[in-house]
């Protein structure tokens, strides 16, 4: 059996999300070739303390994610802008089972998306031989709709009407005694219930919100919605669409035939090769390889902070050299001066670091307008505000090494989810732990995020006091070039010597205020 097909009954064997907002694909890294091990982990979201639990798990998850939104309903859920980002930021891709759904969930959850089938499965819902009788999905709030087709069985003698409840607790219509030997009213909770009921009826009347599932399973059966333009203003057309198909034949048989062809690209298997070929793929592509043996494995360790500010940047008053000789006295091998939106803080120290033992990179921490991104080994400043994709480019203009500081840290500027994973093949080494985070749960996010990818990842001290540098850095094999910065860091250890964050802040806030003071009296 072909990949494709096997992807298709393992899809077909998962408890069917038939009206889920949201559900949830976990892809671990064998997915396009152990189609059984993400089938099987497949679970949904919905408002409420489900979506609670169901974000916690997310959250400590692992392997990639794939959301999928299959209603309309409840996209107001997250309510809080922070929450659907953080949402966002655990997702790896974003489909949606139609226009109309993938145009609602856009607004509410930005991103890309793939438009991928609903997932019928056309061993339930095939053509039957035809009998009497049309089936309406009920719903409480449209209970006039219901009302007008159940009246119009009065005009159809011999044909009947299956009332199909999809949701639970969503209690019957009145039915007129003259009609109770022909309105029954069903139970359609899952897939088999609904083939059972639809299963050569002449026509599907909808309800007007909510799943487009039960009326597509109906057209793959070969049963015709009727919901004609308007209806929803003046049920009396969905009444007089009936008649029509009832006194004739030949325009069932037609209709038929039509609903059949309609949905015939909305199947399992539809579904798993467009999954596969412009989902799964993709974002199983974007992990990256882990490191092959180690080329620098003969030199000796060093320790480097990769973060670091001096009295260049607006919000830091350490002066260059006070900041080289703290580094030397704690024992680190190599520094990174980033400071913020200007390269002359890197330049003084590659000056003041002739003939001392520490290595400086020299690099900047630039303000895109889509976040802060941080060149490594730069020659010359890169100006502000310019796009991510800019920033970038001008980094590698320089052979420099993209650096992304604090990705998770939403007290500082970040990429959004859309940008993140839209540059995450152009980013060398990814920050997943920054000493001065106010939140340890943004480093927990990194960390989890690098390795979901198997990102090269980094850490830096962010230090804009003395005595914050080197709270956080990396343990690598000493280096020379770029190149071989990378190389090592491949394999780097993560440092964290984390000190209190009262203590280093206040300093910060001392500081700044003596250089307001100094200013004033000058």
């Amino acid at each position: 059996m072909d990949q494709p097909a096997l992807r298709s009954l393992a899809l077909r064997d998962i408890p069917a999300p038939d009206f889920a907002d949201v559900t949830l694909v976990p892809v671990p890294p064998g997915a396009p070739e152990d189609p059984a091990v993400w089938a099987a982990e497949i679970f949904s979201l919905r408002s409420g303390p489900r979506w609670i639990l169901a974000l916690l798990a997310l959250r400590q998850a692992r392997s990639l994610a794939v959301a999928t939104f299959h209603s309309t309903e409840r996209l107001a859920y997250p309510p809080g802008r922070r929450q659907r980002e953080k949402l966002l930021s655990r997702i790896d891709a974003l489909t949606a089972t139609d226009e109309r759904v993938l145009e609602a969930a856009r607004k509410r959850f930005p991103g890309e998306y793939v438009r991928v089938p609903i997932g019928l499965d056309g061993h339930l819902f095939r053509p039957a031989p035809p009998v009497k009788r049309f089936v309406l999905e009920w719903r409480p709030d449209e209970a006039i709709r219901a009302a007008t087709v159940i009246r119009a069985l009065g005009d159809l003698p011999d044909w009947e009407l299956v009332v199909l409840r999809t949701r639970p607790l969503s209690g019957r219509p009145y039915v007129p005694r003259a009609l109770r030997d022909r309105v029954h009213v069903r139970r359609g909770l899952d897939a088999a219930a609904r083939a059972r009921e639809v299963a050569g009826a002449a026509g599907f009347v909808p309800s007007l919100r909510g799943s487009t599932r039960p009326a597509l399973e109906a057209a793959l059966a070969g049963v015709p919605t009727v919901d004609p333009p308007g209806a929803s203003a003046q049920p009396e057309l969905v009444a007089a669409a009936l008649a029509r198909l009832a006194e004739d034949e030949e325009l069932r048989a037609a209709q038929s035939a039509e609903a059949r062809a309609g949905v015939a690209g909305e199947t399992f298997e539809a579904l798993a090769e467009i999954l596969e070929r412009d989902v799964y793929r993709p974002v199983v592509a974007r992990r990256r390889r882990p490191p092959a043996a180690d080329p620098l494995a003969e030199r000796p360790f060093i320790t480097a902070d990769l973060h670091m500010h001096t009295e260049h940047s607006h919000d830091c008053s350490v002066p260059v050299a006070a900041l080289l000789d703290q580094a030397e006295a704690l024992g680190l091998g190599a520094v990174a001066i980033t400071d913020h939106n200007t390269f002359a803080g890197a330049r003084e120290a590659l000056e003041l670091a002739r003939g001392r033992k520490i290595r400086v990179i020299p690099g900047e921490e630039v303000k895109t307008t889509a976040g802060e991104v941080i060149g490594l080994f730069l020659r010359e400043e890169i100006p502000r505000s310019m796009s991510m994709a800019d920033t970038i480019a001008a980094i590698r203009e320089q052979d420099g090494v993209v650096y992304l500081p604090h990705p998770f840290d939403r007290l500082h500027s970040i990429p959004d989810s859309r940008t993140l994973h839209a540059h995450l093949g152009d980013l060398d080494v990814f920050e997943v732990y920054n000493a001065k985070l106010l939140l340890e749960g943004y480093n927990d996010d990194a960390l989890r995020f690098a390795r979901k990818y198997n990102l090269t990842m980094g850490a830096g001290s962010d230090a804009h006091v003395l005595q914050a540098i080197g709270t956080g850095g990396v343990r690598i094999r000493a280096f020379e070039t770029p190149e071989e910065f990378l190389i090592g860091m491949r394999t780097a250890e993560i440092l964290r010597r984390p000190k209190s964050l009262v203590y280093l802040q206040g300093l910060k806030w001392m500081a700044q205020a003596r250089d307001r003071r100094s200013k004033t009296r000058a």
